[in-house]
């Protein structure tokens, strides 16, 4: 069997492994107009949610309550927004800043930024740096058959911080590839954990967000309209997960998602053409 029939069974598999659903979203409140292009969502120890902005933007994270109202914001010290793109959190309260937004896969200077709890408390918090590379990519910028290494969602889990490539490929593949990095300061290849097939619509598929539930059981990747939640893994192992696609109903552009509680999907939206700039809720059956 060469290849690419090779290729084509494992699609086949997948999609067949998959099952859409609808469900509409539930809307919680209005981010305010200086909050027009969140790209990042994560839940505060005190209840509250805090969020980024990606490039372009101040190089803030802004602490709202669930109806989208801006607490606070903290000017990270030494981090530069060049792309950020996600937020995750680990078990310790310990925040970590994804600036790994790469739309043109051309940046060799991706990071992520680990904000300690403690310097949470402070007006202008210290962050330490997370550098790496990816090991496929050789070529800044790639050919447009191998455009995966953007990136839009990550979450921490045990040590580690996982990351799911935003695919820009044309011919577009409709998979995601999947990494991991320590959650330590220092300078790393990332592991390459495999690649995921998700859906084959460019417009829809490529991932924009990600999270995992607190007991570590589902993760959520956002797309376009949709949400893919997997389920029944193993980490590091995400290949054979089972995969539910749930068809969100907007065309807004939504580019963020964490988990509330274990049933719960908070999910964020830019400000586009067909509205935007709100907070909603999602409940996973």
């Amino acid at each position: 069997m060469n290849k690419l029939s090779l290729l084509l069974l494992v699609m086949v598999a997948q999609t067949c492994a998959q099952q859409n659903f609808l469900r509409e979203l539930e809307p919680m409140g209005d981010f305010p107009s200086k909050l027009k292009e969140v790209s990042g969502l994560e839940l505060a120890d005190d209840g509250h949610y805090w969020v980024i902005e990606d490039s372009g933007n101040q190089d803030e994270i802004y602490k709202i309550d669930d109806k989208g109202h801006l607490k606070e914001s903290l000017e990270i010290d030494h981090a530069k927004n060049e792309d950020w793109e996600d937020l995750a959190m680990d078990k310790e309260g310990n925040l970590y800043i994804g600036d790994f937004g790469n739309n043109q896969n051309e940046r060799d200077d991706l990071v992520i930024y680990k904000v300690p709890k403690d310097e949470l408390d402070r007006k202008k918090p210290n962050a330490d740096k997370i550098k790496f590379r990816y090991p496929q990519q050789n070529d800044f910028p790639p050919k447009k058959d191998s455009l995966y290494f953007d990136t839009e969602g990550f979450f921490h889990l045990n040590g580690h911080l996982y990351i799911f490539t935003k695919n820009r490929t044309r011919p577009y593949s409709g998979k995601t590839l999947m990494y991991r990095v320590p959650d330590e300061e220092g300078s790393y290849e990332a592991e390459f954990l495999g690649s995921l097939f998700l859906c084959g619509d460019q417009n829809r598929c490529s991932v924009t967000s990600a999270d995992i539930s607190p007991d570590g059981k589902t993760i959520a990747l956002l797309s376009y309209g949709l949400v893919f939640l997997l389920t029944d893994f193993t980490a590091p192992d995400f290949s054979q997960a089972t995969i539910k696609i749930v068809d969100l109903k907007t065309n807004t552009q939504i580019e963020s998602v964490c988990f509330a509680d274990d049933k719960t999907l908070i999910i964020a939206d830019e400000k586009n053409p067909f509205g935007g700039q709100h907070l909603y809720k999602y409940t996973i059956d």
